[in-house]
């Protein structure tokens, strides 16, 4: 009997070693391990350390990758989209006061999603662990013609990314003042504090979707135009910014007489690798092009999905591409299509916003914190908060 007692006394630790739980706990998905914090102390500090965050994050074969939108100032949606165990959680905006409609997604970077909100501020959420920043921009308002200034319709080029070199996220905004003088402006977490940047824009700026944060990834911002057919050369048809250099570039799209009956080209992240997509009016078809290697423009390979409007959102386990799409009769839902086999498989029973709807992105999860010896915010900014007034 003593025996007996003494084997059910031992914990977990004393049968297995803490390099297998660390294994063990890198293939569980990032969702999941919020809650395993609450086993131990032991778990609580391996799963809090952020070198585990970090490693989690581009190690794991857990990865989660979810699609998040906000369906009224209430309520949001992560729908998960694995091929194998579709899912959907509800969540709630971080919004002390229900906003208004008049707010939008900008995107997303390493688990922190960015949300612009009316007056003149965007918020920093993650939605796991519930932390959100508040960056207020309403410096530029003054400076403009127009006081309705807004990211998502009045700036010239907006993104969000990581700058890995000084281990800080940044968030970029060009936009023009009074005289039509251009500006570029980045806001730094770590210093929360804007600076202007003494970068030359690239010219011709072009006009680019207004609804379309730059898409990060490679550590750089990227934007596309809002129309590919009017550039005189698709060897520079994707603007990009460098975070660490601080430098613009251009980098290669498909040919030209491929692209010449595409509508509405976006970009994506598709496995990694850097996609433009768009409807192609001749075949009714949606064109997705993969940049298979990155800034070699011989590498673009070319998918045809049988949807005349089809948004590809990531690629499943299997390698198969997951997106949204709509019929005529706008009947909204998320797809598999198998690339080998030239298949569209119907994912059914999960929430997904209207096709017109600008308010959603791509969302991998994450524990990650920000960095360290980020600044608080001022005493005004703290005041105006606890009075209820930014939110």
């Amino acid at each position: 009997m003593e025996k007996k007692k003494n084997d059910k006394s031992k914990s977990i630790h004393d049968i297995l070693p803490l390099e297998l739980i660390h294994r063990i706990l890198l293939r569980v998905p990032i969702r999941h391990l919020a809650r395993l914090r609450c086993v131990s102390k032991l778990w609580c500090s391996l799963i809090s350390d952020p070198d585990f965050a970090e490693f989690h994050f581009h190690h794991s074969p857990a990865a989660t990758n979810a699609c998040f939108f906000i369906e009224n100032p209430t309520i949001a949606y992560l729908v998960y989209l694995d091929d194998n165990d579709a899912s959907q959680k509800e969540v709630r905006p971080p919004f002390k006061k229900n906003p208004p409609y008049d707010f939008a997604v900008l995107g997303s970077c390493r688990g922190f999603i960015l949300l612009d909100r009316h007056p003149h501020f965007v918020m920093v959420w993650n939605p796991l662990t519930g932390f959100s920043k508040r960056i207020s921009y309403s410096h530029i308002v003054p400076c403009r013609k127009y006081r309705d200034f807004r990211l998502t319709y009045s700036a010239r080029l907006h993104g969000f990314g990581y700058d890995a070199s000084q281990d800080d996220y940044l968030l970029l905004v060009a936009w023009s003042d009074c005289g039509g003088q251009y500006h570029l402006d980045c806001f730094s977490l770590r210093t929360n504090s804007w600076i202007n940047l003494d970068v030359a824009l690239p010219k011709p700026l072009g006009v680019f979707d207004s609804f379309s944060c730059g898409l990060f990834m490679n550590g750089a911002i990227h934007w596309l135009p809002f129309s590919l057919t009017a550039l005189t050369s698709y060897r520079d048809a994707i603007l990009i910014f460098d975070m660490k250099e601080r430098t613009f570039s251009r980098i290669p799209g498909p040919e030209q007489p491929i692209m010449s009956a595409c509508s509405y080209p976006r970009l994506a992240l598709l496995g990694g690798c850097l996609a433009l997509y768009y409807r192609n009016n001749d075949s009714c078809n949606t064109h997705i092009w993969v940049m298979k290697e990155y800034k070699v423009h011989s590498y673009w390979t070319l998918y045809q999905i049988p949807y005349k409007f089809f948004r590809p959102l990531c690629l499943s386990s299997n390698g198969d591409i997951i997106g949204r799409g709509y019929t005529s009769n706008y009947k909204v839902g998320y797809f598999i299509y198998n690339v080998r086999q030239d298949l569209l498989k119907h994912l059914k029973n999960l929430c997904c916003p209207l096709p017109i709807h600008q308010a959603d992105t791509m969302y991998t999860e994450s524990l990650l914190p920000l960095p360290s010896d980020i600044k608080d915010n001022d005493n005004k900014e703290k005041e105006e908060e606890e009075n209820g007034d930014l939110f």
